[in-house]
This record gives C-alpha cells, structure tokens and sequence, in this order.
C-alpha cells in the first residue's frame, strides 16, 4: 500500500481549509440546472431531466475516465493536468468512485448530494476509499487539495462530517459557468438567503448552535438545513417578530447573532 494513502488527523482548522470557496448551495444548483429527477432516496438513482442529461459526459480525466455536467468533467481535467505535473506519483494512483449520483447527502432527508448534478466526485488512492467521518484525511488527498481549490472546487473535508474524498465545483464556480453561459440557465442568480432549506456547512452549523441557545431547543448542529432546523427558524422568527419565512436572510441572522451572541 502506498505512503498516500496513510491517514493524518485534521483539527478544528479543517473548516477554514476552503478558504472563501462554498459549497454549491442546492438553492443555486436547483436554480441554474433545475432537478436532476423528480423525487430522492438514499440510494443512486439516474437523472431524468432531459435538459441536464444533455450536459452530462463521461470523457477522459487523465487517471480515468468520469461521468459528469460537462463544465465539471472540464474542470477536472485541467486539475489533473497539474497534479500530474506536481505530483506525479499521487496521480498515477488516483481512481474514483463516481460522480452522477441522483441521491440525497448522506444522513439527510432534505438535502440534495451535489453528485445528483454530476458536480461532485469522490476520490480513492491506490484502490483505497478515505473514511468519511472519522476527523482524518489521506496524505495523497492533502497534498493535491490545493490544486482542487485552485480551481474553484471545495474540499469536503471542511464539511460538519469530514468527507475528504470528496471534491465538488464550489458555489462560487456554479456561478462563473452560468454567467459564461455553459449551463441551463442564464438568468442572472438572486439570492437574498444566508441558509434556508437544503444547505449544508459551517454556516448552517453557526446558524443550529445560535438557534439551540436562542430558543433553548434541542438542535442538532449537523450542519445540514433540514426541517428540524426550518422549523426552529420559523419558531425564533415567530418570537422575535421576524417575517416568518423558514429562511435566515440578513435580518435573521443579525437577531440571532444579538440573541445569542456565545456559541461554543
């Protein structure tokens, strides 16, 4: 087995290793592509929609061949280019698990998994898959993540539940596709959100911890915005004479953060 994929455990910083890249909102990705398919499971299902099935495409990456939206199998092309020239060793290893996935995030009922969109991938390292969730990450996967980011893809290890195999096409770079005009839609993306239903990460997590202390709920801070969490907004909303909605728009997350301005 190689050095790449020996583990090494990640702290608190994991969160900030994105720096400001975000991961793709599902209120941007349902706005430019629409849904992939009519309804989710747990499981992988195809996509249905007929206006997205015709961006997918499996081409040649470099270390395999991917299946994917068009811009994304790109992307990842021009970012195994590099890491074959930086580290050569690590791309000669590199396969996959997949991309198109119509399913929801793990662990959720809520939130649609970007690889429903062909925008995400989970990596492996001669043969070996990084365990999600256990706070550690491959040497292989640490030493080619900043080319990831380089070019506008997050890193899943800084999600809630550390998933360093995973890679997908930042919030920030959904938006740079759709203006060049290379996906669904044109229309320019407005958003007035902070979180609301369907999103997950850090800012969700900040947003459960203020909200668990603000109203005295029990609220599990797992970073995904699901309806638990929907509701909790609607009931602070409701108390603090906010337009209830279910949605933290600016307004909302000021309240909250004067309601409670300590979270551990």
């Amino acid at each position: 087995m190689s050095k790449w994929t020996e583990t090494i455990p990640l702290d608190a910083a994991r969160r900030e290793l994105n720096g400001k890249l975000r991961g793709a909102r599902n209120a941007t990705m349902l706005e430019v592509l629409g849904s992939p398919r009519a309804h989710y499971t747990s499981d992988c299902l195809d996509p249905t929609n007929p206006d997205l099935i015709k961006l997918v495409v499996r081409e040649d990456v470099g270390p395999f061949k991917a299946k994917g939206l068009k811009p994304a199998v790109d992307t990842l092309r021009a970012i195994f280019l590099e890491v074959k020239d930086e580290h050569p060793d690590i791309h000669d290893l590199l396969g996959n698990m997949g991309m198109l996935c119509c399913r929801y995030v793990r662990g959720s009922a809520s939130a649609i998994s970007n690889h429903s969109w062909g925008t995400a991938i989970d990596l492996t390292i001669d043969g070996v898959l990084d365990k999600r969730g256990d706070g550690r990450a491959q040497r292989g996967l640490l030493a080619i993540y900043p080319i990831f980011n380089k070019h506008g893809f997050y890193w899943g290890a800084a999600f809630p539940t550390e998933d360093a195999m995973h890679f997908e096409a930042s919030d920030q770079l959904i938006r740079e596709w759709q203006k060049a005009g290379r996906l669904i839609s044109r229309t320019p993306i407005v958003q007035d959100s902070v979180v609301e239903f369907g999103d997950r990460g850090p800012e969700v997590v900040e947003v459960q911890r203020r909200l668990a202390l603000a109203i005295s709920g029990e609220i599990a801070a797992d970073g995904i915005f699901g309806t638990a969490t929907r509701a909790s907004v609607m009931e602070f909303q409701r108390r603090n004479a906010l337009k209830i909605t279910g949605i933290v728009d600016d307004a909302t997350l000021t309240r909250l953060r004067q309601s409670a301005p300590d979270i551990p």
